[in-house]
């Protein structure tokens, strides 16, 4: 029996300190459905750091969460109103208590970047590949 799962899936919501959990049980059951579970510790990865710096670092936490499955695997986008890009620091001390997030997205993840969103704001995305 062949199922059609929609190849996107979009969900507005104000990012609060538990969102990541739910939002990671979302991405696992889209992950499943679309025969993509390889991908999973990845894009969970991701997405947690994600909407923790839209929890961090977006005043108003307002975000839109986007996954788009493709034949090469998954993107994932994450757009605020707030135009502030994402930094990358330079280094770390072994005590920095921040600015891990993107260091570790960069290292499970095939590619990611940041873009302008229709807002004035930005989009967050990174893509992984089966």
């Amino acid at each position: 029996m062949n199922h059609y799962f929609p190849p996107t899936y979009r969900l507005s919501l104000t990012a609060g300190e538990h969102s990541a959990r739910h939002i990671r049980r979302i991405v696992r059951s889209l992950l499943d459905e679309w025969e993509l579970a390889q991908l999973t510790d990845a894009v969970e990865l991701g997405v947690t750091e994600l909407v923790a710096n839209v929890v961090r670092h977006v005043p108003d936490r307002r975000c839109v969460l986007l996954l788009l499955r493709s034949a090469a695997g998954v993107r994932v986008e994450v757009a605020d109103h707030c135009p502030q890009p994402p930094c990358v620091p330079a280094e770390l001390s072994p005590e920095a208590e921040g600015g891990r997030g993107l260091v570790l997205l960069d290292a499970v993840v095939d590619k990611w970047g940041v873009g302008a969103a229709g807002s004035g704001g930005k989009t967050v995305w990174f893509e992984c590949g089966v």
